[in-house]
């Protein structure tokens, strides 16, 4: 994998997210999706970085979080169908755990999560 290719990647994840939907045109009852996640490194058990992000109605309806190694091509955390579950069920909090599927030379990474979802009504 080469640094052009990553760069194109990053580029085409980027132009996804600004052409995804607003949160509020998607999804017109959620007011805040916020997810938390702690990301792992290959198979440890120590937290390798804490993240937090907010969505709000303004928000793009985009829910692929991107893998914390620099050298993942084709990976990341994709919590689309996770959100999108949960709202067609109208749940309020979630978690869980997903392993990156990229093709990482230094091994792979992992998140657990946590979402919760506010709704409007």
């Amino acid at each position: 994998m080469g640094r052009k290719e990553k760069d194109a990647e990053r580029l085409e994840r980027k132009q996804q997210k600004l052409e995804a939907s607003p949160i509020s045109a998607k999804y017109p009852d959620v007011s805040s999706v916020v997810i938390s996640m702690n990301y792992y490194q290959r198979n440890s058990t120590l937290v390798f970085m804490q993240r937090t992000v907010n969505f709000f109605p303004g928000s793009p309806a985009y829910f692929l979080m991107e893998c914390v190694k620099h050298d993942c091509m084709g990976g990341g955390f994709d919590l689309d169908p996770v959100v999108t579950g949960m709202m067609k069920d109208h749940l309020e909090s979630g978690k869980g755990e997903l392993v990156c599927p990229g093709n990482n030379a230094s091994g792979h990474a992992r998140v657990d999560y946590t979402i919760s979802i506010q709704y409007t009504k």
